[in-house]
């Protein structure tokens, strides 16, 4: 009796459930793949208990007559190839035939299927991989599949499973990436009873990324799109400010297959650096087309890997996609605003202080400075300073009230008014000191000129003030902005600094600083020299751990200059096996951050508009080289919902 024989049907069926059949989203990803493959425009999705117990997968395709259900069971079965010339040119998603017996093979499996022309449909039952029960029975036209009590045959395999939770997680995963690369194909999954997703299946991927992951994520979208003779990419890609914790919101979908590729990862954070910090990934749907025939899709049993005829053409074209995406087509702020993500309400109950008209202003207390020499740094200390003005009669305030709203009833006088008034001019050092001091400006006048603004300048921001000396306010017709201006003008500088490629401007000091450090700190100067002679810092060594500090970027204070050398070497001694072009771009991200307006600075109007203008202009002002976002935005509508004014008609 020989030792080696041929393993049985039933045996082979369950080794190979092991490569296909890896958990219960393993089983929905490929019944979802044959209900598209089917033609299916509605496929429907239902689990309870992670998928461990139950499964059932509904589509309206074009179902199957009772002999083809009777040999699709079989193993190697299938109507999407015929010989292995066919594997050059695959348009399906399925094409092995191992996916119905080996799910088969290791639970309960139930089909219901009839096609349109047929008055029956076919009912197949099979038990763990036994003879299938095969009957005549009616049904709707399509597929119907279910899938129950999953491994109850090969506990081996069941103890291996997560979580119902975690099981149902990766369901959802899997779903959720489908419906992305068919956006014509309307998904509805029900989990435990639950609907979890649901997409309009309209064909328009912008509508089916906002019903699956909601209007702020739709808001921050970018639009990708290349084309390059037989290579196309399209999708959507989200602002630098709004970002995901994990590569599990990129989905790659190549001929309308979803993919995992580390080159096509690779070119988005090449695009993306020093927009972005190192713990957060954009999220991402990349869609990728190219001939049939530059493409291996029979790589891994899952089709989860692609091997590509030419990888670097692939990698060059998706980063210049993400590049022309994340770069503004304008100087337009707005655009690249990040939305507040799910702004906290929070409300507090002032007291109430009612002074009757004929009382005497408030005095002033001795410790409170004088009422001439005080001067408040910002607009709020302004305005809940003590009143010194009289109190008028409730006559006289009912008054000015409906003459306040005539004029705001009446644009054309209001713009009367506003062309005779005095206009603040901000080209003037002095003047605009004075109007950014809100003891010394006319408020009125001030009021006016932003309100005329907007007007004259749609689509610019126009900035309103000061909050703790660190975050600007602007507007525009759109809504309100907040930016933080250290952020800001750091990226400003880094930008600037960036495009300097034979050397920053540097500034030579009168009297030079000499300056110490340990061994490793010496030999990483030495070993760096050119590098931060390009970045503008000349040192020249006076020991042997001396060095002469001689000239300084021009953009950099001199007193910030040692701290910002010590702070390059700790950056260099803490990288490993980086490039040059990440050594530089490191050092400067670190200059730019020690050179810019700090928190707490306070800033006058025309420099508030002066940073603004800058930032409009630098290529990528979503974030600061560190990937903190620069600006804010409220839209009117989110301004409507926080102050609940929704539904009230005004």
């Amino acid at each position: 009796m020989t030792k080696i024989h041929v393993l049985d049907d039933n045996t082979i069926n369950k080794i190979a459930a092991g490569e296909v059949v890896e958990r219960p989203a393993s089983v929905i990803k490929e019944l979802i793949e044959n209900a598209m493959d089917a033609g299916a425009t509605r496929i429907e999705v239902e689990i309870m208990a992670g998928g461990t117990s139950f499964m059932r997968v509904t589509d309206n395709g074009k179902g199957m007559s009772k002999e083809d259900a009777s040999v699709a069971i079989l193993r190697h079965a299938t109507s999407k190839i015929q010989e292995v010339s066919d594997l050059n040119s695959i348009s399906t998603m399925g094409f092995r035939g191992e996916a119905l017996p080996t799910i088969a093979s290791v639970s309960r499996f139930t089909m219901l299927t009839r096609e349109p022309g047929s008055d029956l449909g076919t009912k197949v039952e099979i038990s763990g991989g036994k003879a299938p029960d095969i009957i005549e029975m009616g049904c709707n036209v399509g597929t119907s599949i279910k899938v129950e009590d999953l491994f109850f045959n090969t506990p081996a395999r069941k103890k291996f499973l997560k979580t119902n939770h975690t099981e149902g997680g990766k369901i959802n995963d899997f779903i959720i990436k489908l419906a992305l690369s068919r956006p014509d194909i309307a998904f509805q999954f029900i989990n435990n009873n639950k609907t979890s997703v649901v997409t309009p299946g309209n064909g328009n991927l912008f509508d089916t990324v906002q019903a699956i992951y909601g209007g702020q994520v739709a808001d921050s979208l970018l639009t990708l799109n290349l084309e390059d003779e037989d290579l196309k990419i399209s999708g959507f890609i989200t602002k630098p400010s709004m970002l995901k914790s994990s590569r599990t919101w990129q989905t790659f979908i190549v001929n309308g297959r979803i993919i995992q590729n580390r080159a096509i990862a690779k070119a988005i954070d090449n695009a993306y650096r020093s927009l972005i910090p190192k713990s957060g990934f954009p999220f991402t749907v990349l869609n990728i087309e190219v001939p049939q025939r530059t493409i291996d899709v029979n790589v891994h049993p899952q089709k989860s890997e692609m091997k590509f005829e030419d990888e670097s053409r692939i990698f060059k074209a998706v980063y210049k996609s993400v590049l022309d995406a994340i770069r503004p087509s304008s100087g337009n702020l707005t655009e690249v605003a990040a939305v507040v993500e799910k702004p906290k309400v929070e409300y507090s109950m002032e007291p109430m202080q009612f002074v009757p008209a004929s009382a005497p202003a408030p005095q002033v207390s001795a410790s409170q400075p004088a009422q001439g020499s005080y001067q408040p740094k910002t607009i709020y200390e302004a305005v809940s300073r003590p009143a010194v003005k009289p109190a008028v009669s409730f006559a006289e305030a009912q008054a000015k009230l409906q003459q306040e709203r005539q004029v705001h009833y009446q644009p054309q006088e209001r713009h009367e008014q506003v062309a005779d008034s005095p206009q603040p001019d901000l080209s003037n050092a002095d003047n605009a000191d004075a109007s950014n001091d809100p003891s010394k400006m006319d408020l009125s006048t001030v009021d006016q000129s932003i309100a005329e603004k907007p007007a004259e300048n749609t689509g610019r921001m126009i900035p309103i003030g000061q909050v703790d000396l660190t975050y600007i306010i602007a507007q525009d017709l759109k809504g309100l902005y907040i930016i933080d201006q250290h952020a800001a003008h750091e990226r400003i500088l880094f930008d600037k600094l960036s495009a300097m490629a034979d050397g920053i401007p540097s500034q030579q000091l009168l009297v030079h600083q000499l300056l110490t450090f340990d061994r490793k700190e010496a030999a990483l100067v030495e070993d760096n020299k050119e590098l931060f002679a390009k970045l503008g810092f000349h040192l020249e060594a006076a020991g042997d751990y001396d060095y002469r500090l001689m000239e300084v970027p021009a953009d950099v204070p001199v007193g910030e200059a040692e701290d910002i050398i010590r702070e390059i070497l700790t950056d260099l001694g803490n990288m490993h096996e980086t490039t040059a072009k990440e050594i530089r771009q490191a050092c400067l991200a670190t200059t730019a951050c020690r050179a810019a307006i700090k928190a707490g600075e306070e800033l006058n109007m025309r420099q508030m508009e002066i940073l603004l203008d800058e930032l409009s202009t630098t290529a990528f002002p979503y974030t600061c080289p560190h990937g903190r976002p620069t600006i804010l935005k409220f839209s009117s509508e989110d301004l409507a919902k926080m102050f609940k004014r929704t539904g009230f008609g005004f």
